[in-house]
């Protein structure tokens, strides 16, 4: 690998050169950047595409501009910014991060490496990332794009995961320049985005073609035909009482999907919820798709002309139907609701 004269290697010189032409300088996170803004977007980003991201970010940060108005939030408000978005423990770890700042680094924001990965949600390249967009000091980043492109790049064939990312991380801290680091990381991510694609890399386009080991040797030919392994699927029964200007929900709680969102009842009969009560009942079947998971709704909708008495608490209550957009719930059970 040859050396430039600021001792920076020719890869991110490189890519520093051609993020500088042809970046995607027009994303909302890449204007205006702060610490607290460019938390918010890369924690949005982790396992989510851009064009899905664009429009969550943008609602986030109208709704909470910076860290002083996240800190008048729970976690709830928080959660209600997500729906729709997935991977609801992002967002869970967004209230845990912004509560540990507030008590253990005085409601300022982290500036240093070590106490940044120390907050929920973070870890070494998020990390990484923060420190060198937001306040440009070089560390290394291996986000799945990273990792692509420094794979082909080095031509990395070590079967062993756990062994190929500690190479993989040793290969992005030589990369990684000390000087231009802003251009460096968002350039790189880029590059793995739009150029070193997954499946059909564009080769002729890449910028470190000439020095890229697996350069055109990942081909555009349609791969193989792989058997479709069917998702686990899962039924589940909801009861939604409700009334014109009401609802009946409940917090879930268990470490499992929809963790700490509100949902209707499981256990209608143990929560008092009685049909012969009720002046209207509706069913519907709705079946949703999770990443790893299909899901079969069978909802039960019961109108009442009045709410009934509950005891309530702060996990089992009954909602407004004007404060919904201000609770954590999943995207199909919100858009019924809405619709009622």
């Amino acid at each position: 690998m040859s050396e430039i004269s600021n001792g920076d290697s020719e890869l991110s010189a490189l890519v520093i050169k051609w993020y500088q032409l042809n970046g995607r300088k027009e994303l909302p996170w890449r204007k205006n950047v702060t610490p607290y803004r460019t938390w918010i977007s890369e924690i949005m980003l982790q396992q989510t595409q851009v064009k899905t991201v664009i429009p969550f970010y943008l609602r986030f940060i109208k709704t909470y501009p910076n860290l002083k108005k996240l800190m008048l939030a729970d976690e709830d408000q928080i959660i209600a910014l997500w729906s729709g978005l997935g991977f609801y423990r992002r967002a869970k770890n967004i209230f845990k991060a912004k509560e540990h700042i507030k008590n253990k680094f005085g409601g300022k924001f982290p500036n240093n490496y070590s106490d940044l990965v120390s907050l929920p949600g973070i870890g070494e390249s998020t990390a990484g990332a923060i420190m060198s967009i937001a306040f440009k000091e070089s560390h290394p980043i291996l986000d799945a794009n990273v990792k692509r492109v420094l794979t082909r790049h080095s031509k990395i064939v070590e079967d062993s995961p756990s062994k190929k990312n500690k190479l993989l991380w040793k290969i992005s801290r030589r990369q990684t320049p000390k000087y231009n680091i802003f251009d460096y990381t968002q350039g790189i991510m880029d590059l793995g985005a739009r150029i070193c694609k997954p499946k059909f890399p564009l080769c002729s386009e890449c910028p470190i073609v000439d020095i890229c080991e697996s350069a055109f040797e990942v081909t555009e030919e349609k791969p193989k035909q792989k058997l479709s392994k069917s998702k686990p699927e899962i039924d589940i029964t909801f009861t939604l009482a409700y009334t014109d200007n009401y609802f009946l929900l409940f917090k879930r709680n268990e470490e499992t999907f929809w963790q700490g969102l509100w949902l209707p009842s499981e256990q209608p009969k143990a929560h008092r919820i009685l049909k012969k009560n009720s002046c209207y009942k509706k069913n519907i079947d709705k079946k949703h798709k999770l990443t790893h998971l299909d899901l079969n709704l069978s909802i039960t909708l019961l109108k009442y002309n009045e709410v009934f008495d509950i005891k309530t608490n702060a996990e089992y209550r009954w909602i407004k139907k004007i404060d919904i957009n201000n609770i954590g719930m999943p995207a199909p059970i919100k858009k019924i609701i809405l619709e009622l």
